[in-house]
């Protein structure tokens, strides 16, 4: 099989489940696309971290490999046509409320860890930090675009907004937590 397949010369690509043709710059190629960068800025991160063995630095290597892997799945949900929703499957190809509610836990978690700022971040304290400002800055930008998609009933009944809503607010505190090391917070 080659990587190549000349489908897309027309500015055109596939949704799952059906194959239809969207073009390019179709508002759902251009979320789920947006959605691809973050992956990527979340890999830049993780691999900033190197070959960890702080047990903090492991448990973030973790934590961005799930979402890496997360992602993919609220890319599959917005890939795939409004008519088609039905041939998803919960946690693999559809973004869930537990998959929301679990980055909220991680959230309650990370802040008992992280001394939040009491100013405007900017970015650049750590390369890690730096990245994971950058994934999400990129998921902000994609949940833009899944916003205008629900809004013009795009998305019925999906969870991707808010599960995107929910990661920007864990990558922010995931990013003060590589820039100024996780420790316990003090009242």
């Amino acid at each position: 099989m080659r990587i190549y397949t000349r489908k897309g010369d027309t500015g055109t690509t596939g949704l799952l489940f059906g194959g239809d043709r969207i073009s390019k710059a179709d508002p759902r190629a251009d979320a789920y696309g947006t959605l691809d960068e973050a992956v990527s800025a979340l890999g830049l991160a993780r691999s900033s971290i190197g070959a960890a063995t702080d047990r903090t630095e492991v448990r973030l290597g973790q934590l961005l490999l799930r979402i890496q892997r997360e992602l993919f799945v609220a890319g599959a949900e917005l890939a795939t046509h409004t008519d088609r929703r039905d041939r998803l499957t919960d946690s693999v190809s559809r973004v869930t409320a537990a998959m929301v509610s679990a980055l909220e836990d991680e959230i309650d978690d990370l802040e008992t860890l992280v001394e939040q700022p009491k100013e405007f971040v900017v970015p650049g304290e750590s390369m890690t930090g730096a990245f994971i400002d950058l994934a999400r800055t990129i998921v902000r930008r994609a949940e833009r675009r899944c916003v205008a998609i629900a809004e013009a009933d795009g998305l019925p009944e999906s969870q991707v907004v808010p599960y995107l809503n929910r990661l920007a607010d864990l990558l922010f505190v995931m990013g003060r937590g590589a820039d100024g090391g996780f420790r316990p917070v003090r009242d």
